[in-house]
């Protein structure tokens, strides 16, 4: 059938009908309430009734012109009632149709992660970059005597700041939170106590005790200081709960050298630090 402007919409509700048969009465019980005769249309035999044949008895019962026989066939139709919605189309659905809050539980995955933690959708969480997340800057603040040409791990004993308290003052070593990259850098120096007799310095970083990840060295080169120092740092994977630690092997032909804190050279990590963060 052809209509003029915009198609009407269908798909969306189902109007009620009602259909009754084998009854004996003089009414029909109605299976929706209305207010007035004017709400349905009814036939009887297919006939359509006249509103004049019709009384309107209760909200839900309609007494008829005559007496029904068991063969009569009623239909009622509910004039602009829904009763009942259909499932619309994939894709039919635009954000315009939605009102209110949608519940957690109504999503197919009702968290994410954020930085290795569950965070549940609709509540709140303070993200920062990778940065800020896990970091650490730790010293020693006092002198250290390490045997001369064996490598020893370097006692720093003294947390700067640690977000995440992931560093651990008693074994000296930081500790992997999550699986992920982290920078690491360390800086120090050791003194021979006597003029001339320091040849080496060489620090490097060790993982899980087992396998070294990077190493730097000073070497004086047969015309030895006293006192001498370099810097290391490096980038690597670490899974959860992997450990680095600072390590040193110094050659002092005095006996043994000391690896020298922070006191007397300004401020707290002036001297001496070990510190790191993940950066993915």
């Amino acid at each position: 059938m052809g209509y003029v402007g915009v198609p009407p919409q269908s798909g969306f509700i189902t109007t009620a009908k009602q259909r009754i048969t084998s009854s004996t009465n003089n009414y029909v019980d109605l299976d929706h309430s209305i207010s007035s005769l004017a709400d349905v249309i009814v036939w009887v035999n297919f006939v359509k009734q006249s509103y004049t044949n019709l009384t309107l008895t209760t909200s839900s019962r309609i007494t008829l012109g005559a007496t029904l026989v068991a063969s009569d066939i009623v239909e009622i139709a509910y004039l602009g009632k829904a009763v009942a919605t259909q499932t619309p189309s994939s894709g039919t659905v635009t954000n315009d149709m939605l009102a209110g809050s949608i519940a957690n539980s109504k999503l197919a995955n009702s968290s994410i992660t954020l930085n290795g933690s569950a965070v549940s959708l609709g509540g709140s969480a303070t993200i920062g970059s990778v940065f800020g997340t896990q970091y650490f800057a730790a010293n020693r603040t006092s002198d250290e005597t390490h045997t001369n040409q064996s490598y020893g791990k370097i006692g720093i004993n003294n947390k700067i700041v640690d977000v995440g308290n992931n560093y651990d003052t008693t074994n000296y070593r930081y500790v992997a939170p999550i699986t992920g990259y982290y920078f690491f850098y360390a800086r120090g120096y050791f003194d021979a106590n006597t003029d001339g007799q320091l040849a080496l310095v060489d620090f490097l970083f060790r993982k899980n005790n087992s396998s070294y990840v990077a190493e730097t060295e000073i070497d004086f080169q047969n015309n030895n200081g006293r006192r001498g120092g370099t810097t290391l740092n490096t980038i690597v994977s670490l899974s959860a709960n992997d450990y680095i630690e600072w390590y040193a092997q110094v050659k002092d032909s005095s006996g043994n050298p000391t690896f020298k804190s922070n006191s007397g050279v300004g401020a707290a990590g002036s001297g001496n630090q070990f510190g790191g963060w993940r950066i993915s």
